[in-house]
């Protein structure tokens, strides 16, 4: 209970400006400006912004440590969101979703037109054709040459 009274100390007037800053923001649901979202959501960012949250917790009033630590997370949240890489995550298909798709869709019954032309197949399980009974000839050339 102490740490919440020395937050209304004169000497903390920047503290509780700050915290009051930090519930407006958690409450509101204020969107995250592109140009911020697109720094804070790399990894560099990412530890920049809980390098502060280590630095409120060692040299700050627990209570403003802690709202800064939620405010930290709410900040990568909507930075996530907001660059869009949470819908690509999320929403969009990989290769193997998509292939699994077309999988699921490539799957045909055995056809009757598949019956028919495996009965009519004139070369069953590698045995090799006859000799036909007819001879080949070639057509008239026109000066070409010959294949």
């Amino acid at each position: 209970m102490s740490s919440f009274s020395s937050l209304f100390q004169k000497e903390h007037m920047g503290e509780l400006l700050l915290a009051i800053l930090f519930i407006v923001y958690l409450i509101m649901g204020y969107k995250t400006p592109q140009p911020v979202a697109n720094i804070v959501d790399t990894i560099i960012g990412k530890i920049v912004v809980f390098g502060i949250v280590i630095y409120m917790f060692s040299n700050s009033n627990p209570i403003l440590a802690v709202l800064t630590l939620m405010v930290a997370f709410d900040l990568v949240r909507r930075s996530y969101v907001a660059t869009g890489n949470f819908g690509l995550n999320n929403f969009g298909l990989s290769e193997a979703k998509k292939s699994s798709q077309f999988t699921a869709l490539n799957q045909f019954p055995y056809t009757l037109e598949q019956e028919i032309v495996a009965k009519m197949a004139p070369v069953k399980n590698g045995a090799s054709l006859k000799k036909p009974s007819y001879k080949p000839i070639m057509d008239n050339l026109y000066n070409a040459s010959k294949i």
